[in-house]
């Protein structure tokens, strides 16, 4: 007899995982606060601040970081941007009562630090490495294109995945239908063959859902965003660790 609660499952198998890479794979915004807080030590040290107008700064930076618009053709790079974003939240707080170098030197203390604590956990590894045995595995990030490639670098993941898409090198990022196909295309594989897994509703999820993935998946950690509706995962999770069990129940 028939069941009406039992949910029938589309019974096309998983062929490849697309996963996105900050704060899905990687702990993006630890790495962040921690290379905030080395560079605030900087500042302190150097201009002899209250914490007050230390904090000050760095939530500047981190805002402009934030609305950060860059054109790879304008002929500035990426690091010039922003040593610029330290020169304006210092300048903005304090006046130009510093030293020319100083906002070079929190931009590469900064990025040196942020690199440093960046790293695939050993139970990411191991994941990776058994998913990589029976699936094909992609990494799509959006993001400015040296700034990524330089985080790829630092957490040596390239070994895992048969592909890696880095939006800014491209004419248009996640969640935009067109790179989502341009993955599907350098998979040699349709969109209903692979699930798309990420923390960010607004570009994994929205993407993966308009691009007609078998499956999203979002990451969602303690402190990550509410639901509001408008865009609606397939499953939810906490961490990518969890990641196998949702895979089972798509076999």
């Amino acid at each position: 007899m028939w069941d009406d609660n039992v949910v029938v499952m589309d019974d096309r198998a998983v062929k490849a995982i697309l996963f996105d890479l900050d704060n899905t794979l990687i702990e993006t915004s630890r790495a962040g606060g921690v290379a905030i807080q080395k560079t605030s030590e900087l500042l302190k040290t150097t201009l002899g601040l209250d914490d007050n107008t230390i904090r000050s700064i760095c939530y500047k930076f981190k805002q402009k970081l934030l609305h950060e618009c860059f054109d790879p053709s304008s002929g500035i790079s990426i690091d010039d941007v922003r040593v610029r974003h330290w020169e304006e939240s210092i300048g903005e707080t304090v006046g130009n009562c510093f030293t020319p170098s100083l906002p070079t030197q929190c931009y590469y203390l900064w990025k040196s630090s942020r690199l440093e604590v960046l790293c695939l956990s050993p139970e990411v590894h191991n994941l990776l490495r058994q998913l990589h045995s029976r699936y094909k595995l992609l990494l799509l990030t959006n993001g400015e294109a040296q700034t990524q490639k330089e985080k790829v670098e630092a957490v040596k993941c390239e070994e895992f995945f048969d592909a890696i898409v880095i939006g800014g090198e491209h004419v248009e990022q996640k969640p935009c239908l067109s790179i989502f196909t341009l993955c599907f295309n350098m998979l040699e594989l349709e969109a209903q063959d692979c699930v798309m897994v990420g923390d960010s509703l607004d570009t994994d999820i929205k993407g993966g859902c308009n691009a007609g993935v078998r499956a999203t998946v979002w990451i969602n950690s303690a402190d990550g965003a509410v639901l509001d509706g408008s865009v609606k995962p397939d499953y939810t999770i906490p961490t990518v660790l969890d990641l196998p069990d949702i895979l089972a129940q798509l076999k």
